[in-house]
């Protein structure tokens, strides 16, 4: 899986087997989730066919699953908890029973798996989901438990690992936190509580006790972390965890068990390549690594 996001627009990529409550949502394999911010008036009277002229757009083939928003993308919150990764973006001044459809709405989640889950837990997954965006907004002090138009995506790679996803259960357990949190920033950040010009990145730390950890580029206090004039724009990879070790290695958690460890990794750090992958987000990890290459073969003068 990898992700990136333009101004209007969060794409989520892989070999995904998913299910969606969104518009043409349903179960199945999709390489593309993405969520697109539309203006507050938005009317088109085809949504599911506005959502294939925008992946077309950026030529991608039908097998998506996509979701529609009034929130601008730089209120999304990426969390990261293990092996899952949480994106979430909400607006709550549109709440049943007294929508108002001028104004913006619409809670987005969108829950991805590292580890495979099967259809069932795909599914079960959504609860859970909804029970701790349900959470946020009560700890909000919101008399709702959700808006008219809010949806969950859940996607997961690989071999079926797990097959259920309730709240006691491995994956249950960090989806809830993660999107518990999650709504809670994304609504701080809507709303003005919270000011940030360029979507949040906050992943789980075990370090000093559980806690989430926001990370920030200004003032960040471990620069520079590999070397003075890095660029730390993807300091955030959208890559973890490649599990390309000539990147970085599998280490000891303090937890217990292994977790991918990038600390000598520097690709995304150079400016180069950093501004080459802006140019191309769509370039995997093999053709960064190339274009480093070329870079090392042929120095500027």
């Amino acid at each position: 899986m990898k992700y990136y996001y333009t101004p209007d627009t969060l794409f989520v990529r892989g070999d995904f087997r998913a299910a969606s409550t969104g518009i043409a949502g349903g179960v199945g394999r999709v390489t593309t989730i993405f969520n697109h911010t539309v203006t507050t008036d938005f009317d088109h009277t085809d949504p599911a066919k506005y959502l294939w002229e925008l992946a077309a757009s950026r030529g991608y083939g039908p097998d998506y699953f996509g979701l529609l928003t009034a929130v601008s993308m730089r209120h999304l919150c990426v969390l990261q908890y293990d092996f899952i990764t949480v994106f979430v973006t909400a607006g709550v001044t549109n709440p049943n029973p007294d929508p108002d459809p001028a104004r913006p709405h619409t809670i987005n989640i969108i829950v991805t798996s590292r580890e495979g889950l099967g259809d069932g837990a795909l599914l079960e997954t959504i609860i859970t989901a909804t029970e701790a965006k349900a959470m946020a907004l009560r700890e909000a002090g919101r008399s709702f438990t959700g808006t008219t138009t809010d949806a969950v995506v859940v996607a997961s790679e690989g071999e079926v690992d797990h097959v259920y996803a309730g709240t006691f259960t491995e994956v249950g357990r960090r989806v809830y936190a993660a999107v518990l949190h999650g709504v809670r920033e994304a609504l701080d950040r809507q709303e003005g509580r919270v000011v940030r010009e360029r979507p949040t990145y906050f992943i789980f730390s075990r370090y000093g006790g559980d806690h989430w950890v926001e990370w920030q580029p200004e003032g960040c206090p471990y620069y520079p972390c590999h070397f003075e004039g890095q660029v730390c724009d993807f300091c955030y990879c959208p890559f973890y965890p490649c599990r390309d070790e000539s990147l970085g290695d599998w280490v000891e958690s303090s937890s217990g068990g292994q977790i991918w460890s990038c600390s000598r990794c520097t690709l995304l750090h150079e400016p180069e390549v950093a501004a080459y992958f802006k140019r191309n987000p769509e370039a995997n990890l093999k053709e960064l690594k190339k274009y480093r290459a070329s870079l090392e073969e042929n120095p500027k003068k």
